[in-house]
């Protein structure tokens, strides 16, 4: 008799153990890509949303569209088998960090797992730049997710805007529209961009790193 119970605590605990390990396992599989960008139509073609045009442009590719739900529109997408959400923000840029947190609990996501799109006026046009941490480089949508999350340790890939503006008149650039020529360059662009995500999810964050930094 107490063989059999020995036993059966035995049996529970390694069903418990194998619970646990494939919650994990579904953790590790799933995906949140947010891009940053403000709500409104007045912004759509803006600089400082090339987050939400990112993933537009890739939501265009896949045939996928955006649902609006709790804090943003979410899609959802398979890339070699692994669940992935994207997310447009709709609590305005400067609170991007509640929309991102809410849907990494609710979908329990790991930060590893998580790739924040935004605008950089520190590089070049068109210029990428993907990594693992970093400060938030004066961009209000990073100062409030690393707020939020108490971390400046989570994946982002940064945009290239350049800083081609007069003294004084940084809102209204990166608030602005793109030039002519600027929206001819991006169409290349946003196709790497496309690629950049597939690569994350598929290939992981050094892969992507090394494959796409400096392209």
């Amino acid at each position: 008799m107490f063989k059999m119970l020995l036993q059966v605590f035995s049996n529970k605990s390694n069903t418990n153990d194998f619970e646990v390990k494939s919650k994990d396992i579904e953790e590790m599989k799933k995906y949140l890509i947010v891009g940053l960008g403000n709500i409104g139509s007045e912004y759509v073609n803006t600089r400082h949303n090339i987050g939400f045009k990112i993933l537009d442009f890739f939501a265009h590719q896949e045939s996928i569209s955006f649902q609006t739900q709790k804090l943003g529109d979410v899609a959802e997408f398979k890339i070699k088998g692994k669940s992935v959400f994207f997310l447009k923000p709709n609590t305005y840029m400067n609170l991007s960090g509640k929309a991102l947190k809410y849907w990494m609990e609710k979908e329990n996501i790991l930060k590893e797992n998580v790739l924040v799109i935004t605008d950089d006026l520190n590089l070049p046009f068109g210029s990428i730049r993907i990594k693992a941490k970093g400060s938030d480089g004066g961009h209000n949508g990073l100062k409030n997710i690393q707020l939020v999350l108490n971390s400046s340790e989570y994946p982002r890939f940064r945009f290239g805007i350049s800083d081609e503006f007069k003294k004084g008149q940084q809102v209204n650039y990166v608030l602005g529209e793109w030039t002519e020529e600027e929206k001819e360059l991006l169409k290349e662009r946003l196709s790497i961009s496309s690629e950049i995500i597939k690569s994350f999810v598929a290939a992981g964050l050094n892969n992507t790193m090394n494959t796409f930094n400096g392209k």
